[in-house]
This record gives C-alpha cells, sequence and structure tokens, in this order.
C-alpha cells in the first residue's frame, strides 16, 4: 500500500468519525467502567474546529486512491512550572489505523509525520497517554522509541 500523510479536510469527517468510534470501541471495551458504549471523542462540528485551530494539526494517511486509513490528532502544549523547565510539546491527543489496514504500517508511517510535524514546530519532545489494557498501542509506541516519563495511577473504590 502507497500512501501519503496530508492534514484532514472537513471532508474527511465521516471516515474519520468512523475511525473515532472504533478508538472508542477498544476503550469501551479495555475499560467499561469509565468509557461509553458506542461514542466518540469529537462531533462533526468539533472536528472541523479543529482543522482550524493553530496548535492543533490532524493528519490522515491516505492511499493513491484517497481513501483514509488512519489518522493522527495533535497539539502543542508548553510547560512551564516553578518547578518545571520551560518546554514545549507535541502532544498526540488521538491516534488510530482503521482495523482493516492494521498490520500494514499504517501507524508508523503516521508517526513518522508527526515527528517531522514536531521537528517543524520545533517541539522538544512527543507525549501522549495510553492505557494499560491497550498492550498493543503500548508495544507499537515503544516500537517507534517512546518511553515511559510518568505513570498515572488508580485506586478503584468500586
Amino acid at each position: 500500500m502507497n500512501l501519503t500523510v496530508r492534514r484532514a479536510r472537513p471532508a474527511d469527517g465521516d471516515i474519520v468519525s468512523k475511525l473515532l468510534y472504533q478508538v472508542a470501541s477498544i476503550h469501551h471495551d479495555g475499560r467499561p467502567d469509565i468509557f461509553k458504549p458506542a461514542s466518540k471523542k469529537y462531533t462533526q462540528n468539533e472536528f472541523e474546529e479543529l482543522i482550524c485551530m493553530k496548535d492543533f494539526a490532524i493528519l490522515v494517511a491516505e492511499d493513491e486512491n484517497e481513501k483514509v486509513h488512519g489518522y493522527a490528532f495533535c497539539k502543542v502544549k508548553c510547560f512551564e512550572t516553578s518547578v518545571v523547565q520551560p518546554y514545549k510539546s507535541l502532544y498526540i491527543d488521538d491516534i488510530c489505523v482503521d482495523s482493516e489496514s492494521r498490520g500494514k504500517h499504517v501507524g508508523t508511517i503516521l508517526f513518522e509525520e508527526v515527528k517531522k510535524l514536531a521537528v517543524e514546530l520545533d517541539c522538544d519532545n512527543i507525549e501522549l497517554n495510553v492505557w494499560e489494557f491497550n498492550e498493543s498501542a503500548m508495544a507499537f509506541y515503544e516500537k517507534m522509541g517512546m518511553t515511559t516519563q510518568r505513570r498515572f495511577m488508580e485506586l478503584k473504590l468500586k
């Protein structure tokens, strides 16, 4: 499969919506106590607003027939506190490869473009959150060179 990565357009809304449902389903299956069934992270209107935001980028991977096989939602975040050195991060808010396209290096191609974007934006690093149940995602991110920076822990009471 020959893929190119480009910025998302409003016309990509339907396929991105389908992929958002796929991601939400994975999360619901892994933690139904937290994630709602048959949901998605962004509405069509929110998707269209994000496309226009200066500090947000939505990348899509498409084939030669213009079929979208995956996306990456990325946000620039700047940090500095009284105890944290200033740094600029490209935060991967959401990333998905269509279930029919997994195992075909779509994620790798998207991730490489995210890295290029982070360099273009003069970011110090790339960050993301991944749920502990999502072992395949953790393995993928480690394969891409990511390491654990910190842990977000819980004590379940119910």
